[in-house]
């Protein structure tokens, strides 16, 4: 397991346009199905990653608690199926079944959708405003596979009410941590140190 911090994108980076299946419904999943949202929480994801799993519950709780709310909410992953078999859409299924995710969760099977982000680690969150302008990039909160920090996703909640609300965020951001973007061989981005 290799141990990184996310980019830290530039703040106000326009969102980049993709176009994903969702792997429970089949259906296409572009930045368009988020036109009409007061933000976008896109977040990179995995099945396999401790880091994933320390988190999964808390971001399905922020999908139920935020549903009534105008924020789309779409996870990406985008682990090279050639190197971690368990990160596949099949699996990935599975999870967002047995987690009760409430959104979209899709593959991205070239890795350009990661790229494009500069995501670097699972999870690594971006959060944009009604424009697709990014308002935050960093950590759920500071809790961590074994730290013994409780896990309440303060950091990114706090950030959703403030950008929902019209709110201009703090450049102030901690960066997310997790296991690396598990990149396809000979194919990890220059941003990521290759």
């Amino acid at each position: 397991m290799v141990m990184v911090e996310s980019t830290m994108l530039a703040l106000g980076t326009q969102a980049p346009a993709f176009s994903l299946k969702d792997v429970v419904s089949g259906d296409t999943v572009t930045l368009d199905t988020f036109a009409d949202s007061k933000a976008l929480l896109g977040m990179f994801g995995c099945v396999h990653c401790p880091f994933v799993k320390h988190v999964e519950s808390e971001l399905a709780k922020i999908g139920q608690d935020y549903g009534g709310q105008s924020l789309g909410i779409v996870a990406i992953s985008s682990n090279s199926v050639e190197t971690h078999p368990q990160d596949s859409p099949e699996y990935m299924k599975v999870q967002a079944e047995t987690q009760g995710f409430n959104f979209p969760y899709c593959y991205d099977p070239t890795q350009a959708v990661a790229k494009a982000y500069t995501a670097a680690c699972t999870p690594d969150f971006f959060l944009f405003d009604a424009s697709f302008k990014l308002a935050y990039r960093g950590q759920l909160d500071d809790s961590r596979p074994s730290n013994g920090k409780p896990l309440t996703g303060k950091d990114l909640r706090a950030a959703l009410d403030d950008v929902l609300a019209g709110q201009t965020l703090s450049d102030q951001q901690m960066p997310s941590v997790g296991c690396n973007i598990k990149w396809a061989p000979g194919h990890a981005p220059a941003y990521f140190g290759a």
